[in-house]
C-alpha cells in the first residue's frame, strides 16, 4: 500500500485525515519515522494528494471524527450543567432546610413562652391572698400599702381594688367612719369582722387587704364586679 505524506507524517493511505491535512488515526500496522518528514507549506491543502478512491472514505472519517469530539464536548458542557444545577438545587434545598427549622424552632420558642406567660398569670389570678406572707411593721406608708396590695390582690383585680379603696379610705389603713364606725381600708363595717383575716387587723393593712379581697369575692364575685356595683350604688 502506498504512503501519503502529510504535514511531515507518513501514514498508511487508509488513514483518516481531514481536509486541512491534519492526522487523525494511523492503521493498523502503519509506523511514524522521522525519516519520512517531509516539509510542505503552510495551508496547502493535501485532499487532492489522496487518491481519488480514497477520498470519500477519509471525508467521512473526518466528518466522523469530528461529531465525535463535539458529542465528547456537548456531553462533558452536559454533565458541568447537570452538576452545577444540582449543586445550586442541594444549596437551596439546605437553606429551606434551614429555614424551615429555624422557624419552627421560633414557634416552639414562642408557643412555651405564651404558655409561662399563660400559667404565671393563672397563678396571679387564681392566688389565694391568705397565702401572701407580709413582713408586718410599726407603721406603712401609702406607697407602701398600694405594694403590698399589689402582692395579694390578682393583677387582673387590682385596678379594681384600687378604685374602691381610693373611695372609701384614700389608702388610709387606719380611717374611720365618724358616723358608722366603719374601719380601714376597704371601710369594714363592723369594723370586727376583718378578726377572720388576723388578730392585727387594725394596724396590719395587709390583713386588711386579705379580708377586702375575699369579702369582694364571695359578696359580688371579683373586686370588679364590686367596683361595678359600688359605681352604680355609690357603696358596697
Amino acid at each position: 500500500m502506498s504512503r501519503i505524506s502529510v504535514r511531515g507524517f507518513a501514514v498508511a493511505s487508509a488513514t483518516a485525515v481531514t481536509a486541512v491535512g491534519s492526522v487523525v488515526g494511523v492503521a493498523s500496522g502503519s509506523t511514524a519515522q522521522d525519516s519520512d518528514a517531509e516539509a510542505t507549506a503552510a495551508g496547502t491543502t493535501l485532499l487532492a494528494d489522496i487518491p481519488m478512491g480514497e477520498q470519500a472514505q477519509v471525508q467521512t472519517a473526518s466528518l466522523t471524527q469530528q461529531a465525535d469530539v463535539q458529542a465528547i464536548a456537548a456531553d462533558a458542557s452536559a454533565r458541568k450543567d447537570a452538576e452545577e444545577s444540582a449543586r445550586k438545587a442541594a444549596a437551596k434545598s439546605a437553606i429551606d432546610k434551614k429555614a424551615a427549622a429555624d422557624k419552627k424552632a421560633k414557634a416552639k420558642r414562642d408557643a412555651l413562652e405564651r404558655k409561662k406567660a399563660e400559667d404565671a398569670s393563672s397563678r396571679s389570678e387564681n392566688r389565694d391572698p391568705a397565702d401572701v406572707d407580709i413582713q408586718v411593721q410599726s407603721s406603712y406608708t401609702v406607697a407602701e400599702v398600694k405594694a403590698i396590695a399589689q402582692q395579694i390582690v390578682p393583677s387582673g383585680q387590682f385596678q379594681c381594688f384600687s378604685n374602691i379603696v381610693d373611695h372609701e379610705s384614700t389608702w388610709n389603713y387606719q380611717a374611720v367612719n365618724p358616723t358608722s364606725g366603719a374601719y380601714g381600708l376597704v371601710q369594714a363595717l363592723p369594723a370586727g369582722k376583718m378578726a377572720s383575716a388576723g388578730a392585727d387587723w387594725k394596724t396590719n393593712p395587709a390583713t386588711q387587704i386579705k379580708w377586702g379581697v375575699n369579702y369582694m369575692n364571695e359578696r359580688y364575685g371579683s373586686p370588679c364586679d364590686a367596683w361595678a356595683y359600688w359605681q352604680a350604688n355609690g357603696s358596697y
